[in-house]
């Protein structure tokens, strides 16, 4: 019907502006693939209505990287979130500092005790941290974790490579834990507690918002889960 003078153009009520709206987010639901951004993180929001997943991205790696080579395990589907830059940093410092302490601990036992065996020992620790400085970085962009449906997917490792899935309704305590050190780089260890011990998972690395809205997140889906909601 074409609008005239005579029948000005109806203002929508606010209760069909829901309506509508309601109609747009099931018509975008039921065209979104099953396990691709259907996460708890694709749909939650914080106080000030930013989506999740840009907390979870925000200062960390672009994408993960794949072991090289036949064999991997393949990412799938979905968004793949990644650890904090500055974990790398946090991780070479620690290092660094392990490797001057052995030094100077071989060094202070050849002045006063005048043997040179504590050289054997240091030199073993140093190689083996100085490999540990070289593929840290590499290492630490091969963890990621996933937020699907009804669970939430870990995975770390380059030569060893481990995934796991966690449910939501198994989910026990989220513990977020944080040093000295890496509160001064602003990250912390986000800790998923389960019945079965050998499926709880670490997340190192996490930016400190990361890991609040991670931990929020989780607890409230986990909660639905357990009521059945």
């Amino acid at each position: 019907m074409t609008n005239s003078p005579d029948f000005p153009e109806r203002t929508p009520l606010p209760a069909e502006g829901e309506a509508a709206e309601r109609e747009a987010v099931e018509r975008e639901a039921v065209a979104r693939p099953e396990g691709v951004g259907a996460g708890p993180a694709a749909v939650a929001r914080d106080a000030d209505g930013v989506s999740a997943s840009r907390v979870l991205d925000e200062g960390t790696f672009p994408r993960i990287l794949e072991p090289r080579g036949a064999g991997r395990l393949p990412l799938g589907d979905g968004t793949w979130h990644q650890l904090a830059r500055a974990y790398v940093r946090v991780q070479l410092i620690s290092q660094g500092a392990f490797l001057v302490v052995v030094l100077a601990a071989a060094f202070a036992l050849q002045f006063f005790l005048h043997v040179p065996w504590p050289w054997i020992p240091a030199g073993i620790l140093s190689v083996i941290t100085v490999v540990g400085l070289i593929i840290t970085p590499r290492q630490a962009r091969s963890f990621g974790y996933q937020l699907r449906r009804d669970d939430l997917v870990f995975r770390r490792g380059i030569l060893w490579q481990r995934v796991v899935a966690v449910p939501y309704g198994r989910m026990q305590l989220v513990d977020i834990t944080h040093g000295p050190l890496d509160r001064g780089f602003g990250i912390a260890q986000l800790k998923l507690v389960t019945a079965a011990a050998s499926t709880g998972v670490t997340i190192p690395g996490l930016t400190q918002s990361a890991a609040e809205q991670l931990r929020d997140t989780l607890i409230a889906v986990a909660e639905t889960r357990r009521t059945g909601l």
